[in-house]
This record gives C-alpha cells, sequence and structure tokens, in this order.
C-alpha cells in the first residue's frame, strides 16, 4: 500500500497540469518550433510553464513533448526542477493521453488535472484558480471567451448564410478535470481525433462547466501571433524592479580568469569554490535582489561540493529562470568589472555577447563597462577583482 493510498482522504486536492508541447508548429513556418521561439527574453514554452510553477494551486507541471526535441525542451527549462518529460504521440490526444499515463503513474496521482497548450504563455493566474475551483462543482472545466463577431458561412468564397452566435463560445485552456474521469475517458477515446479534451470529456458523458476566459490568453500559432503575444506581454508588465549585485575574489596562481562567462589570458587566476566569475557572481545577485529571492549562495552555497568548479553560466541561467517562472522578463543589465588587471575592453564585445546569449537578450540591452581605483585599495593593488551589477526586470503587477 502506498502512503497516499493509506490515507483514507486528502484535506485539499491535489491538482497537477500537463503541458501539451508536443507539436512540429508547421502552420508557425520554417525554423524550430513555435513553443520554443523566444517571448521576452526566454522560449514561449519556459513562460508558459513557469506561469503554472508559481501559481499556489499547482502541485506537479509535466510537459509532454517531442523526443526529438529534447534539447531545445532542456535549454528552454534549464533551472527549473520539472520532472522528466513525458514523449508525444502521433497526435495531440495521443499526447495528453501519454501525459496522463504518466500521471497514473506517480506513488499519489493528483486528484485534479489541467491541461494547458505550451504555445498558450499569457495566461492569468485568476483563470487558473478559477478551472480549479470550478471543479468543486462539475468534472470538468474549459476556460473559454464568448463569440462576439457575426459568424458566415462560406460556399466557394461566397457568403452562404449567417450562423446564430447566440451562445457559442471559443474554447481555450487550461482545460481542467477530476484526474480518475478524465483519464478513462482519454483511455476509451483512444485512436478517435477530437479536437480537444472538453470533447473527450463530453464523449464520455462527463459535464464540462465554462470559466470565463481572457482575450489575451493567445495560442501562438503563427509569426504574428508572437508579435502580438509581445505587445501584450509588455502591457502586462507594469511592476518594474530594479535588483545590484557586488561580489569580490581575491587572485591565485594561474594562467587565465573568467569574466562574464569570457576565458581571459592573465597572470594569476580567480579563487572560489565555482569558476569565480566575479561578474557573473555579480549580475546572479541583481538579478535575485530584483525578485526579492535571497542570493547566490543560498541558492548555489559554497560548502556544496557540486558546485566545485563550476560554470557560472548556470548560476545566472538559473536567476534568469526564476524571473520567468514568475512570468516577467529582464529588460536591461549592467556590468562593472573593477580592476587594474587585466584590461576588459579588448574583450568587452564578447562579454556582452556571452551575457546576452546566456539571458537570451538583445545585446543592446546588455552592457559591460570596467574601472579602475586608481589603485587604491585592494583591487589597486593587484590583490583581486570586483564587480558590481544593476538589472533592471519587469514583473507582472501583484493583484
Amino acid at each position: 500500500m502506498t502512503a497516499c493510498s493509506a490515507q483514507p482522504s486528502r484535506a485539499v486536492p491535489t491538482c497537477a497540469v500537463l503541458i501539451v508541447a508536443a507539436g512540429s508548429g508547421q502552420r508557425f513556418g520554417p525554423g524550430r518550433p513555435k513553443q520554443y521561439h523566444t517571448l521576452g527574453g526566454c522560449a514561449v514554452l519556459r513562460r508558459t510553464i513557469g506561469a503554472f510553477t508559481a501559481h499556489p494551486g499547482v502541485g506537479t507541471v509535466l510537459a509532454v513533448i517531442n523526443p526529438g526535441h529534447r534539447d531545445l525542451y532542456d535549454a528552454a527549462t534549464a533551472g527549473l526542477d520539472l520532472p522528466e518529460p513525458v514523449p508525444g504521440g502521433a497526435s495531440r490526444q495521443d499526447s495528453v493521453r501519454h501525459g496522463l499515463e504518466r500521471l497514473a503513474a506517480l506513488p499519489c496521482p493528483p486528484d485534479r488535472v489541467l491541461i494547458h497548450d505550451g504555445a498558450r504563455p499569457i495566461i492569468a493566474a485568476e483563470t487558473i484558480a478559477a478551472v480549479i475551483a470550478a471543479l468543486d462543482h462539475t468534472p470538468g472545466a474549459v476556460a473559454a471567451v464568448p463569440v462576439i463577431d457575426t459568424l458566415k458561412r462560406a460556399d466557394g468564397g461566397t457568403v452562404a448564410g449567417t450562423v446564430d452566435r447566440a451562445g457559442l463560445w471559443r474554447a481555450q485552456t487550461p482545460q481542467g478535470f477530476r484526474f480518475p474521469d478524465i483519464l478513462a475517458a482519454h483511455r476509451a477515446a483512444a485512436g478517435l481525433e477530437l479536437t480537444d479534451d472538453a470533447a473527450v470529456a463530453e464523449r464520455a458523458g462527463l459535464a464540462v462547466s465554462i470559466v470565463p476566459g481572457r482575450e489575451e490568453n493567445i495560442k501562438v500559432t503563427t509569426p504574428d501571433d508572437l508579435t502580438r503575444a509581445e505587445r501584450l506581454l509588455n502591457q502586462s508588465l507594469t511592476d518594474v524592479r530594479v535588483g545590484t549585485g557586488f561580489d569580490v575574489h581575491r587572485f591565485a596562481p594561474g594562467d587565465e580568469v573568467f569574466l562574464c562567462g569570457v576565458k581571459v589570458p592573465h597572470t594569476h587566476t580567480l579563487d572560489g569554490h565555482s569558476d569565480a566569475d566575479v561578474a557573473l557572481h555579480a549580475l546572479t545577485d541583481a538579478l535575485l535582489g530584483a525578485i526579492g529571492d535571497g542570493d547566490i549562495g543560498s541558492h548555489f552555497p559554497p560548502s556544496d561540493p557540486q558546485w566545485k568548479g563550476a560554470d557560472s553560466a548556470r548560476f545566472l541561467r538559473h536567476a534568469a529562470g526564476l524571473v520567468a517562472a514568475r512570468g516577467g522578463r529582464i529588460a536591461h543589465v549592467d556590468v562593472t568589472v573593477v580592476c587594474e588587471r587585466p584590461k576588459v575592453g579588448p574583450h568587452r564585445a564578447a562579454m556582452v555577447a556571452r551575457v546576452a546569449e546566456l539571458l537570451a537578450l538583445d545585446p543592446s540591452r546588455v552592457s559591460v563597462k570596467a574601472t579602475t581605483t586608481e589603485r587604491l585599495g585592494f583591487t589597486g593593488r593587484g590583490e583581486g577583482i570586483a564587480a558590481q551589477a544593476v538589472a533592471t526586470v519587469r514583473l507582472p503587477e501583484q493583484k
């Protein structure tokens, strides 16, 4: 008997989320699938997942992906604490069923599940909460918006009639269900081609209630959709935060230092538990400070042997992932390196490019500067390097 089956009931129903992201996005055009394109400084899929990992009503968040996209998925979700993704199937319906079966195999399967499109990145926390709450009263619930435009039926490019729009809604996701019910419904519908999970539930005779959705909860299908999503995202990020970071490392015997992720030849190296990239450490702290989430030491303790010699790029990506998980974006970063030697100028362009790459920013949003202390203090005596950083992030306004 498992730990959860030994308990007759759970006071608070558990809710998992299935993110369906196994599509190839052929309508989007050539190149990478739409869910891996950049939106607001990070992948569409990362922003989608972040909306749910940050929600207090959600437990497990599980993605269903195309196994051929594993490298793209790993890059998009780097730093996020997620379970192993599920390989998708030949159709969306197959992919959802595969995900549900994985959840069913957990030691404690959820009581409820939300199923959401990986390419719907602008999902409001209130909509998520409303779909979950609706499951107190009905076996299923779907976020939807009423049809407000006049509908025409066409025949060969000519209007053949007007469709009564009364009672018509445009279904969105998330679509929520009591887990045992939707699992059974999907198993029974295997091999069919139903358009969404609500249709699977309807076929099984399950009541599905409508929860008011939002117009901005768009599904990115074409490049124009991505442009619109970028505009909507910018409009929603009204909480502007600024964080600062400062770090110091002393010199030690060696022949190179790492600054802003770039290897710079020098007469010494920097002493530290990781690669001692003083600039990336300061920038990581700046991002963590902007979102009020501790400092680099609280996330990556120097006493932990797993970070011995670690690439500081991992720390920076982790901090950027936390910003994205809160639905935010990084607007600009500014790093100042303080030392007499080595000279930063010859490497500045490479440093800007590396930081921009790590944070998925346009290089115009990255500044790297250097200064000295006119030979005063420990940096002036050539004993080490200091760095300070400022990061500006934009977050959704807290309700």
